[in-house]
């Protein structure tokens, strides 16, 4: 079995700093609302980007995987750095549009983008191959 690596494991944390900076930006520009709905709406915009890159540069077939690792990724490190070490407060998790929607959205746009880009790669046959 496939487990982690470097090129899953960096589009993950480049999903969760570009949700980080919107929300970091949001909360600097307007008020802790605004900021939590728009980085709702822009969590899977950017995870779809980001997916989209890796399914297309690694050829991964593993949409589940993925979707699950990014979503995870993203959970993991909400908890133990932003909600424990930044925060010192579980305070975040008690918000749906805080945490479990982008959460929740995170996961289906990686989801549906890895379904998408891997189904429309051309196998390779014998008669192809030259």
């Amino acid at each position: 079995m496939r487990g982690f690596d470097r090129p899953l494991l960096t589009a993950a944390f480049a999903g969760w700093a570009g949700c980080a900076a919107v929300m970091g930006i949001g909360q600097a520009v307007t008020t802790k609302d605004n900021a939590l709905i728009v980085h709702a709406v822009a969590a899977p915009i950017i995870l779809a980007a980001v997916s989209f890159v890796y399914f297309r540069r690694t050829g991964s077939d593993r949409v589940l995987f993925t979707a699950v690792t990014f979503t995870g990724f993203a959970m993991a490190v909400d908890f133990f750095l932003v909600a424990l070490i930044f925060m010192r407060s579980l305070e975040m998790f008690a918000s749906p549009i805080g945490t479990w929607i982008p959460f929740a959205l995170i996961f289906a746009s990686t989801f549906v983008t890895g379904s998408l880009v891997a189904s429309r790669r051309v196998p390779l046959t014998s008669a192809s191959r030259v």
